[in-house]
């Protein structure tokens, strides 16, 4: 039997790592002695996460265009140029019968590399609104996996797949965990949870709105899970002083953390999206209108549209918060709608569709 070999790119930030990890542990699944290699950017966090997760990963001196002018983007033909070299001496001497980009810096070159020697490529696009990477390397990629229906305008319709985005496995069953997140958080079993997320580098604007609104909270008869990110945890750190308020850099047991939840409010990444149509909890969602082609709104809008959440854009946040976040927790009728919609939208398998779509190619 043949021994497959498959390259993963993606990186940058959570959203695109996880799931090419999560694609790599189903390839692993299926092909046990398949060999995996991935390639990120350096100095990104996919160096430290990969390895953590079992991967041999390669770098590249790449980085994006800043949207001013910088230093850094009078470099990026010279990286550009050296990603693309480094790319070539990878696929040659590793040899993939596939290549797979879930995004990021990285996958540019890797992808464009791959392509040019007609290995087959697959791209795993997470957002409903696509960023220029990803456009310009579908015109050749074999397949492209989507997590958002009406992405025609932006791919070749013949070769989009909707899979839906690679989730955590074990967040498919956290209703019978919520006692054993009750005991892993330390929390009180009678009063309501609320989780706050803002993505695995913190969201400044959300942290803010929390410290504003804490008493506000708190007045409310909740307890909150405040997961403010790593580079905003030396700030907020001092509100675990308060009673019913635990802040955290980072969450390891996210299935536990869904279960005990009973309202959500995250910023609105591809992926936190997914795992939230996945739990099916009452969520407010609050898009960074700092990322490119500003796509989460566009992920958020996807699920309001379908009255599966509530959006709340930064510039409102002062007007409406208090009274959007009342009404959600005083309406039970309101929660349980929100739950049933944004669960309609979930797609469980979506890491086994995309493996399969990989296999059509390479068999």
């Amino acid at each position: 039997m043949k021994k497959y070999k498959f390259i993963l790119s993606g990186g940058g930030t959570g959203g695109h790592i996880y799931p090419a990890i999560a694609i790599a542990n189903e390839l692993k699944l299926r092909f046990t002695d398949a060999e995996i290699l991935f390639v990120g950017a350096q100095d990104k966090m996919e160096m430290q996460k990969v390895p953590q997760a079992g991967y041999k990963i390669e770098g590249l001196r790449i980085a994006g265009l800043q949207r001013k002018i910088t230093f850094q983007n009078l470099l990026f033909p010279f990286k550009l140029l050296s990603s693309l070299w480094k790319s070539r001496k990878i696929i040659k001497n590793f040899q993939p019968d596939a290549v797979i980009g879930t995004g990021g810096f990285a996958s540019g070159p890797l992808l464009q590399v791959a392509n040019s020697c007609n290995i087959p490529t697959v791209i795993q696009e997470q957002n409903s609104y696509p960023g220029i990477t990803n456009k310009l390397l579908s015109k050749k990629a074999n397949a492209i996996c989507v997590a958002y229906e009406n992405l025609e305008r932006f791919f070749p319709k013949e070769k989009i797949v909707y899979t839906g985005n690679p989730v955590r496995q074990d967040l498919l069953d956290i209703n019978s965990k919520r006692n054993e997140g009750v005991t892993y958080f330390k929390l009180d079993a009678d009063k309501k949870t609320l989780l706050v997320l803002g993505g695995s580098l913190g969201a400044r604007r959300v942290n803010q709105l929390i410290e504003k609104e804490l008493d506000f909270l708190l007045a409310n008869d909740i307890q909150v899970i405040w997961q403010c990110g790593k580079l905003y945890f030396e700030e907020f750190q001092i509100y675990n002083k308060r009673v019913n308020v635990q802040v955290v850099a980072f969450i390891d047991r996210m299935d536990l953390i869904y279960a005990v939840a009973d309202f959500v409010i995250s910023r609105a990444g591809a992926s936190s999206v997914s795992e939230l149509c996945l739990v099916g909890k009452p969520t407010i969602f609050i898009p960074s209108p700092n990322v490119a082609e500003d796509h989460q709104t566009k992920n958020a809008k996807a699920i309001v549209d379908k009255n599966g959440a509530i959006l709340l854009k930064e510039i409102d946040l002062e007007e409406k918060f208090e009274t959007t976040f009342s009404n959600l927790i005083s309406n039970e009728n309101l929660q349980k709608e929100l739950s049933l919609n944004i669960k309609k939208l979930a797609k469980p398998n979506a890491t086994k569709d995309i493996v399969e779509e990989i296999i059509k190619l390479i068999q």
